[in-house]
């Protein structure tokens, strides 16, 4: 059975931000395997500097980011879509393990196959350090 992850590609306006938003509330959950089925089975990412490949990898991944990344909150916003890619900025904060916290801005440029799943994520992320009450999400 074909697994598809609705809105599917070609993209409007309307479910480019639709698909943006579902990407947001998953992440959100911190639930590396719900967050993984929106992928396929042999997705490739870049987050920073690491290469990501397969819905395994990207459990474990997800697994040990949020085993670090604590009160995380994220928010996404679509940046540009086409077809069946869409551009998005997001900000996201969290506390680290000792405490210090930290909010992370970045850009990450999707591209989807015909069943609506994530084939490539590509993110480009910069965290910076700020206090508790500099917190905006």
């Amino acid at each position: 059975m074909i697994m598809k992850k609705y809105p599917l590609p070609p993209f409007t306006q309307e479910t480019a931000i639709q698909k943006v938003q579902l990407a947001e509330d998953a992440w959100n959950s911190k639930d590396p395997i719900k967050v993984s089925m929106a992928y396929t089975l042999n997705t490739e990412w870049r987050n920073r500097t690491s290469f990501i490949n397969g819905r395994k990898e990207v459990q474990e991944f997800l697994k040990n980011k949020w085993i670090k990344e604590h009160n995380y909150k994220l928010k996404k916003e679509l940046w540009s879509f086409n077809e069946n890619k869409i551009a998005v900025r997001f900000i996201y904060e969290y506390q680290s393990n000792n405490g210090q916290w930290y909010r992370a801005y970045g850009n990450e440029n999707w591209e989807f196959d015909e069943n609506g799943l994530m084939q490539k994520r590509y993110a480009s992320i910069n965290d910076l350090q700020i206090n508790k009450n500099e917190r905006i999400i």
